[in-house]
């Protein structure tokens, strides 16, 4: 158990947390949510120990082991990757190389041989002995394959790297689990195992993440950062998201009779119940849930952006002919003869294990790269608006402001007013929208992408990795404004719940050619004939 005892935490003049009192019990996995900028990584960081909070203490009970998800790649690179795996145990890879430094040693004491028999015994109870293969384990689940388990760190991209880190974090059994995006880079495959793994989990798990599905799959309770505190709730991200939605427009309604709104909660709370991500804690949550009072649910003050957009002309039934189309990059091929339509009303979510395959198909789509073999056409009735998974040269270098920025995309010279009023529906009002556009964090460089992409009134929009950098809040929005638009669609994500809603198609890029399937992203998973066929173009 790890409990949090009067934490209270200021930078400057900025309160990001007062007199926060939470426990977090054993069984359970802990959704920590919040806008960007609320302290969500800070609030790990105060757990884990790395932070000092200003007053308060977090206190673990005695001989209980935390594990962190690292997010320094480059930390082990003269390391080989299971030996990595198994320093996120510390003390079994202390008494490891103990043991070994003795073993080693040209005279054996007796004194040593007694240390020796010492390690061993204690080195048996942290089931030392399968640790080799409870790493090889944990990295075959992820994806790492057999023959990079002895390389180097420094061997591997970085995709390979978050995902040995990440086993890392799990290896060992440790009784409270601290992750920090841990979906980030993974694939579709990775992100499924992870899921399970922690479903399957029976000690203390607390979560940072962006992925709403992943949230709704592996959460137990939603630990909310809001009004410089943190409310705990019984369920997952959709439970939390919709009984703030509820609370604000009771709030809203407040004239209407209290057991009108009652009834309203009770059908609500009816809904949530049983939807229980393990299912030995069904029954304990819908207790908790049903003893639920209008007074326990609060509306909160998240901000949601306003994501729309709208083409200036109606598409065509042409709109994209490849064929052939071959590319090879520093020695690898990652596109090979690859062909397919897209017909209008089609929103396309592009998928696949190796992540530069698809951004290198669509740099090629949109003229930023040439292919080594095959064409691609246009339709004469298609605008596209590309949204890059780069998009640093839109800013660095960059001294302009926000106003100014955007003008540059205007397709007519738009007054002042109305460029303000478009950076406000993304939420940069008053002030922020004279900030230097070379100057934005992450999320609010992703803000500017949205709307320049909103002023063009393309018809057909491409987006790769949308959602990387962006908060909840505006996840939910940018994900409404596609299921929403009218046009077509090429895109990728690893949101799971983002693909699901709005693909009604799935292309998934192999090292032997693609599958095309002309269904939901669910369905495409389920389909196990399918899925099998898929691993075979892997092998």
């Amino acid at each position: 158990m790890i409990t949090v005892n009067n934490v209270s935490l200021r930078f400057g003049d900025r309160k990001l947390f007062e007199e926060v009192n939470i426990k977090f019990t054993p069984g359970n996995c802990y959704g920590l949510i919040g806008a960007n900028g609320a302290g969500k990584s800070t609030f790990l960081k105060i757990l884990s120990g790395d932070i000092e909070p200003l007053t308060g203490d977090v206190h673990i009970t005695p001989g209980e082991r935390l594990a962190v998800l690292k997010q320094n790649h480059f930390e082990y690179e003269q390391v080989e990757v299971i030996e990595t795996v198994i320093r996120g145990h510390k003390r079994l890879y202390e008494v490891m190389q103990e043991k070994n430094e003795l073993y080693m040693k040209p005279e054996f004491s007796e004194e040593d041989g007694i240390k020796v028999a010492e390690l061993e015994g204690e080195f048996a109870e942290m089931n030392g002995w399968e640790a080799e293969s409870e790493a090889a384990i944990l990295l075959k689940g992820l994806g790492i394959a057999e023959d990079l388990h002895n390389k180097k760190m420094e061997e591997l991209d970085g995709g390979d790297k978050v995902k040995v880190l990440l086993a890392q974090a799990l290896f060992g059994k440790p009784d409270i689990l601290l992750l920090d995006e841990p979906t980030n880079h993974l694939d579709h495959q990775a992100i499924l195992w992870l899921e399970e793994f922690l479903i399957n989990f029976e000690n203390t798990v607390i979560v940072v993440s962006h992925d709403r599905y992943f949230l709704n799959k592996v959460c137990t309770h939603i630990a909310d950062v809001d009004f410089n505190k943190i409310q705990l709730y019984v369920g997952n991200y959709d439970f939390w998201y919709e009984s703030s939605q509820l609370a604000l427009k009771l709030t809203q309604e407040a004239n209407k009779k209290k057991e009108e709104k009652v009834k309203e909660l009770q059908s609500f709370i009816a809904r949530f119940s049983a939807n229980a991500s393990k299912s030995k804690q069904a029954t304990s949550r819908k207790k908790l849930l049903d003893k639920i009072t209008l007074d326990d649910i609060r509306p909160s003050t998240r901000k949601y952006p306003y994501v729309a957009f709208t083409p200036n002309r109606e598409i065509g039934n042409d709109l994209l002919h490849v064929e052939g189309l071959s590319k090879t990059v520093d020695g690898e091929k990652l596109l090979d003869n690859v062909s397919f339509m897209v017909n209008k009303g089609d929103k396309i979510a592009f998928v696949g294990r190796d992540e530069a395959a698809r951004t290198t198909l669509f740099k090629i789509l949109m003229g930023e790269l040439e292919a080594d073999q095959g064409s691609y056409k246009w339709g004469v009735t298609t605008s596209q608006a590309y949204f890059p998974k780069d998009n640093s040269k839109f800013f660095e270098n960059n001294e302009q402001n926000l106003v100014e920025w955007l003008r540059d995309f205007s397709p007519e010279d738009q007054s002042e007013s109305f460029l303000r009023g478009f950076l406000g529906r993304m939420l940069f009002s008053g002030d922020e929208v004279l900030k230097k556009s070379n100057v934005l964090s992450g999320g609010e460089k992703v803000r500017c992408m949205l709307s320049k992409m909103m002023l063009s009134g393309s018809n057909v929009l491409v987006f790769d990795e949308p959602t990387n950098h962006l908060d909840l809040e505006s996840i939910q929005a940018l994900n409404n404004g596609l299921i929403n638009f009218k046009g077509s669609i090429l895109f990728t994500s690893h949101d799971h719940q983002f693909v699901q809603t709005i693909a009604n198609r799935i292309i998934e890029i192999t090292p032997k050619g693609i599958i095309d399937q002309q269904c939901t992203f669910d369905e495409y998973l389920e389909n196990k004939e399918l899925q099998s066929k898929i691993n075979s173009m892997y092998e």
